[in-house]
C-alpha cells in the first residue's frame, strides 16, 4: 500500500459515517439543553396564559338539609348530595387522616409532585389508565376546577393551577376544599354528607377511626364501601385503614398507644335517602316557604343548596298529632263513601311562649294531596272567628246600642234573624243561628258558648267593622281578605289552620303578638343566619286578652265543645280554652283551642275528590262518617283533645289578669223561646245567674265560683222586624264557597 493510500485510510478511520455522524454527544447534549429550554419555555407560556377558573358548577353544588328540632335529619333536597361545611367544623385528627392518606407532605410542598404528575403523563400516553400519584392541592384542582378526563392537556392545566392555587390559598383553604368536593360513596359529595352516610353523625362528631375510614375510601369508594364489598375488598379497605393510622403515627398526629387502641369502625348499613314521605312533603314546603322569605331571596336561589334548615317540628309532637288524626278521623273515615272521600284535614300546632311550631299536619301526604291543608287559606273559619269580635270589643271599650260596657255578662237578643241594628237603624243584616234556635235575652258568655250568631252579628255593629277588621289584623290575621262587611261576624273570609292558631297564641301570650315559625335555625355552609324573632309587640292589652281566655274556658265546659272536650277522660284537669267553628252548608270545621302552654288549631274541609266532576271544589261533609253534619265539636275537637291531652302539660294553669269575673256560668236561657224578643228597655223576665264584676280601676284575676249577682244590662238591641233573609242583606260578600247566608239553617257553631 502507498503512502497515499495509508492517509486516505487513516481519514476514513476517523471519520464518523452515517447515523454516528449525525448524533454525537455534543449534538445530543445540545438537542436535550435546548428540549429543556423549550419545555421551560412552554411551561413559562402555559403559566402566563392559563389562569384559575371559576369554579366547577358542579364542585359547587349542593343539597339542602332539613331537621327535626332534635337534630336528626328529615329530608335532603337537591341533586347533588352534598353540604359544605367549614374546616372548623371537622376535629383536627379527622383532617390530618385525609393527610395521611394522601399527602403526607402537604403543608410542605408546593402544591405539586412533579415524579407523580410525569408518571401520569406517561401512564395516559403509554394506555396504562389512571395511575401515578397527586397531591392533595392537585386532587382538588382536578375536582374544583377542572374534570374528571385522563388527558395530557388537562394534567398539564392540573400542574400550572396547582402551582397557583397553592400561592393563592392556605393550606386549611385547601385542605377544607378537597374533602368538600370529593366523592365517598353512597352518593355522598363530601365529608358531611359522607359521616351521615357511614355514621350517621355530623362531620364535627367523627373520631379518628372514622376518619381514617373515610379517608381509605377515597382510593375506591364503591370498592371499599363495607357494605357492599367483596372479601377482597374489606381486606384492602383494612389495609389502606391501617397504613393512615401508620402515617399518623409517623406524622405525630397520634401516639402509638393511642393506634393501638383503635378499633376498626365498622360503617352502619346504608340507609334510603332522607325524602318527603307521609307528612314531611307538607314541612318541608312550608319551611322551605317560611325561609325563603326570611332570608329575602328568591326560590331559585335557595335551590342552589348550601343551607341547613332546623324546624321547630318536635318529633313526639308531630307524631302524637298523625297519630290523633288518624284515630279520631282517618280510622272512622273507613266506609269509602262519597261523602269520606271528601274530607281533607289540616291542623298546626304551637307553642304560645316562643311561636314555635311544634306539630303539623296537611293532609294524607305530599304525594296523595299535594295542597298542605295546614296552610291553605281558601276555607272560612267560620265562628272561630267570634273571639276576635269579643277582643275588639273589650279593647275598645266598645258599648252596646243602649250604652252598656261590652262584657262577658252583658245581656244581648239572641233570637234567630234578628236584624242588626246601627245607630237606631237596621242595617238589612239578619244571620240565623244554628238551626234557626232562637236564645232570647243571653249573656255574652252564653252567646260565646252556645255560638250565636245573631249575638256576635250585632256585637260588630256595636264595636264597628272597622275596628274589629283591625283588631283582625293586629291579632295575625292576613288582612288582604279582611273587608268591613257585616257578614264577617260569622267569619266568612279565608284562614287557615296556622293563620288561627297564630292568632289564639297571641291571645294565650296575653296580647303580646306571637307569629308562629316552623323554622328553627338556618346556616349557610356552617355560618348561622339570623332570622326575625316570632314573639313581636303587645297588638291588645292584656286584660282584653285574658278575658278573652276566661270566656273561652266557657266553650269547653259549658258549650258546643264539652262533649269531645270537657267529658274526655284524658283531660285529667287540664286548663282548656277554645272555640268551635262550623261554615255554612257544612263546607268546613273547625277546633281552635289552647291550654296554658300549647295552642292547636284543627280545621276539616270539604273538598270535592280526584276524578269526579266536583275535584278541587268547596263541598259539603254533611254524612261523613255516617254523622248527619261535621261540626267542630265532633272530629275537630275530638283530634284535638287526644293530640293536646297528650301533648300539654297536666300542672299548667292560666295567668288571667282580667276583671270579668269568673268565665264559666250556669248557662241562661230564657224560659221559653220567645216570638218577638224584648226591647233594649225591657229587662229579660228571668235574669241569668252570672258574674259580679268589681269596678274596671280595680281589676282581678276570675275566681273559682261564680257569682249569683245578676246583670244590670237590659238586652241590647232595637225592636225586631219581620225577618229579612241574608240575600237581600247590604254589605254581604260572596262567599269562597259561593253560598250567601240564610238558607234556612246555619251550622256556624
Amino acid at each position: 500500500m502507498g503512502r497515499a493510500d495509508a492517509r486516505k485510510a487513516r481519514k476514513g478511520a476517523t471519520r464518523p459515517s452515517g447515523i454516528r455522524r449525525f448524533f454525537t454527544w455534543k449534538k445530543l447534549l445540545g438537542a436535550l439543553f435546548g428540549l429543556v429550554l423549550l419545555i421551560m419555555g412552554a411551561f413559562v407560556v402555559l403559566y402566563m396564559v392559563i389562569d384559575v377558573p371559576e369554579g366547577n358548577p358542579d364542585a359547587k353544588a349542593q343539597s339542602n338539609v332539613y331537621k327535626y328540632s332534635d337534630g336528626t335529619t328529615m329530608a335532603r333536597t337537591g341533586e347533588v348530595n352534598r353540604e359544605i361545611v367549614d374546616l372548623s367544623e371537622v376535629p383536627k385528627e379527622v383532617q390530618q387522616t385525609f393527610v395521611a392518606a394522601e399527602n403526607k407532605t402537604f403543608y410542605k410542598d408546593k402544591g405539586v409532585d412533579l415524579k407523580g404528575t410525569a408518571r401520569g403523563v406517561l401512564n395516559t400516553l403509554t394506555g396504562k389508565g389512571k395511575q401515578g400519584g397527586s397531591t392533595i392541592t392537585q386532587q382538588y384542582v382536578k375536582n374544583y376546577y377542572l374534570t374528571q378526563d385522563q388527558t395530557v392537556t388537562r394534567k398539564l392545566k392540573e400542574l400550572v393551577i396547582s402551582l397557583k392555587v397553592d400561592r393563592k390559598k392556605s393550606k386549611d383553604e385547601i385542605l377544607a376544599g378537597y374533602i368538600n368536593t370529593s366523592y365517598y360513596g353512597r352518593s355522598a359529595w363530601g365529608i358531611q354528607a359522607a359521616a351521615q352516610a357511614y355514621y350517621g353523625v355530623d362531620a364535627k362528631k367523627l373520631d379518628v377511626a372514622q376518619g381514617a375510614y373515610l379517608a381509605a375510601l377515597l382510593q375506591a369508594p364503591n370498592q371499599y364501601d363495607w357494605a357492599v364489598a367483596s372479601d377482597t375488598g374489606k381486606r384492602l379497605v383494612k389495609q389502606r385503614w391501617n397504613y393512615v393510622l401508620n402515617n399518623m403515627v409517623d406524622m405525630g398526629r397520634i401516639t402509638e398507644s393511642d393506634r393501638q387502641e383503635l378499633k376498626f369502625p365498622v360503617p352502619k348499613e346504608p340507609k334510603a335517602a332522607a325524602g318527603l314521605q307521609g307528612q314531611e312533603g307538607y314541612l318541608y314546603q312550608a319551611a322551605k316557604e317560611e325561609a325563603v322569605k326570611d332570608l329575602g331571596i328568591t326560590s331559585e336561589q335557595f335551590d342552589r343548596g348550601g343551607y341547613t334548615v332546623t324546624l321547630n317540628i318536635d318529633r313526639k309532637k308531630q307524631k302524637q298529632l298523625e297519630k290523633a288524626v288518624e284515630q279520631q278521623l282517618t280510622a272512622k273515615l273507613s266506609s269509602g263513601t262519597k261523602a269520606d272521600k271528601r274530607v281533607q284535614a289540616g291542623a298546626v300546632s304551637v307553642n304560645p311562649k316562643n311561636g314555635k311550631i311544634v306539630a303539623m299536619y296537611g293532609g294524607a301526604g305530599i304525594s296523595k294531596h299535594w295542597r298542605n291543608n295546614a296552610t291553605r287559606t281558601d276555607y272560612q273559619p267560620a265562628s272561630t272567628f267570634k273571639p276576635i269580635i269579643l277582643a275588639a270589643a273589650l279593647e275598645n271599650s266598645a258599648r252596646t246600642q243602649d250604652g252598656q260596657t261590652i262584657q262577658a255578662s252583658t245581656i244581648y237578643d239572641g233570637t234567630s234573624r234578628r236584624p242588626v241594628v246601627e245607630n237606631g237603624s237596621k242595617v238589612g243584616f239578619a244571620p240565623p243561628n244554628e238551626d234557626q234556635r232562637d236564645y232570647g235575652p243571653v249573656t255574652v258568655q252564653t252567646a260565646m258558648n252556645k255560638s250565636v250568631n245573631s249575638v256576635f252579628a250585632q256585637m260588630g255593629a256595636d264595636v264597628g267593622m272597622d275596628q274589629v277588621m283591625a283588631t283582625a289584623k293586629k291579632l295575625g290575621m292576613d288582612d288582604s281578605d279582611l273587608k268591613p262587611y257585616y257578614a264577617q261576624t260569622l267569619g266568612t273570609m279565608g284562614a287557615s289552620p296556622l293563620e288561627m292558631a297564630g292568632v289564639y297564641a297571641t291571645l294565650d301570650n296575653h296580647g303580646k303578638k306571637v307569629t308562629p315559625q316552623i323554622v328553627k335555625a338556618v346556616t349557610k355552609q356552617g355560618q348561622p343566619i339570623e332570622l326575625k324573632s316570632a314573639i313581636g309587640e303587645q297588638v291588645i292589652s292584656r286584660g282584653a286578652a285574658d278575658s278573652v281566655t276566661s270566656v273561652l274556658t266557657g266553650v269547653v265546659d259549658d258549650g258546643t265543645a264539652k262533649l269531645s272536650v270537657r267529658d274526655n277522660p284524658s283531660r285529667d284537669g287540664r286548663k282548656v280554652a277554645g272555640k268551635t267553628g262550623t261554615s255554612d252548608k257544612n263546607r268546613s270545621a273547625w277546633f281552635t283551642g289552647y291550654t296554658p302552654d300549647l295552642v292547636t288549631s284543627v280545621g276539616l274541609f270539604g273538598e270535592g275528590a280526584q276524578g269526579t266532576p266536583e275535584a278541587n271544589q268547596q263541598v259539603t261533609m254533611a254524612g261523613a262518617g255516617g254523622r248527619p253534619r261535621v261540626d267542630g265539636g265532633s272530629f275537630p275537637a275530638e283530634i284535638w283533645a287526644q293530640y293536646t291531652f297528650n301533648s300539654s302539660s297536666t300542672s299548667a294553669k292560666f295567668d288571667l289578669d282580667t276583671d270579668m269575673g269568673a268565665a264559666i256560668e250556669p248557662t241562661y236561657t230564657a224560659p221559653a223561646t220567645p216570638t218577638t224578643p224584648p226591647t233594649s228597655s225591657a229587662p229579660p223576665s228571668s235574669p241569668p245567674a252570672s258574674s259580679s264584676s268589681p269596678p274596671p280601676s280595680t281589676p282581678t284575676k276570675p275566681s273559682e265560683t261564680p257569682s249569683s249577682a245578676p246583670p244590670s244590662q237590659s238586652p241590647s238591641s232595637s225592636p225586631p222586624v219581620p225577618s229579612e233573609s241574608a240575600s237581600s242583606s247590604i254589605g254581604l260578600p260572596e262567599n269562597p264557597g259561593g253560598d250567601v247566608l240564610g238558607n234556612g239553617r246555619d251550622p256556624q257553631g
